[in-house]
């Protein structure tokens, strides 16, 4: 008897605030360009956490349907409203899929991206994935939580790729891979200090040029969160 039942999803107060968003754009009452609330005046109104906003928040900006602006706050994409309700459907989704068939995906996308890196980077890709892998190393030896500098840093490299639809799928699918993947493995700091070693791998091999190695040193480097999928099935 207990097959016949199904476990009740409950969502998180960031799942309802993205939701909310998605109203507010599909309904028309927030357009393209239009500027977001403070996070402070938004938690008031929403009853939740700053924090709660700002995950929601920096959630949507890596898929593309928010974006910060120097001086002007947070606005919503210039894209389309079509195809802004189906990322955010899509982003809500992702939740549920299949783990290990993400990280899968994942490790495709980022192999063929980091191959791209190193035949199509310049200097200045070269520059922002330095100053990328600066920004994790520097919060790392702090001792603080680097998530957002580790995608970054994997972002700077789908960016050398010169291939937006590569740069797309990823961001899609790789934030929540991080986040679960640290959310359930406890990093200590010698696997933090082997992530370090394994981004500058990756990078020297950008820079030098080698596509195939930048691939293989890529796919090292994700080896362990794939491990990590494959007990989590």
């Amino acid at each position: 008897m207990l097959e016949n039942f199904s476990e009740i999803k409950v969502e998180s107060p960031i799942d309802k605030i993205i939701r909310q968003i998605r109203e507010l754009i599909t309904s028309g009452q927030v357009s393209s360009g239009d500027k977001l609330p403070p996070e402070r005046k938004l938690a008031e109104k929403l009853g939740v956490s700053r924090s709660n906003v700002r995950d929601a928040i920096k959630k949507l900006e890596f898929y593309g349907i928010l974006k910060t602006l120097p001086q002007s706050g947070t606005v919503v994409s210039g894209m389309g409203i079509p195809a802004l309700e189906g990322l955010i459907t899509d982003v809500l989704k992702l939740e549920k899929s299949d783990f290990a068939s993400l990280v899968e995906t994942r490790v495709l996308l980022e192999g063929h991206c980091a191959k791209l890196a190193a035949m199509r980077r310049t200097s200045e890709d070269i520059i922002a994935i330095q100053n990328a892998l600066n920004d994790y190393e520097e919060r790392v030896k702090e001792g603080l939580p680097a998530v957002e500098e580790d995608l970054m840093f994997h972002l700077k490299i789908a960016e050398a790729s010169k291939n937006s639809v590569l740069k797309s799928l990823m961001l899609i699918i790789t934030p929540d891979i991080v986040n679960s993947f640290i959310r359930y493995k406890v990093c200590d700091d010698s696997a933090n200090n082997k992530v370090i070693e394994e981004h500058k791998k990756i990078l020297a091999y950008v820079v030098e040029g080698n596509g195939k190695k930048a691939s293989e040193a890529m796919v090292e480097h994700l080896k362990d969160v794939l491990e990590y999928s494959n007990i989590m099935k």
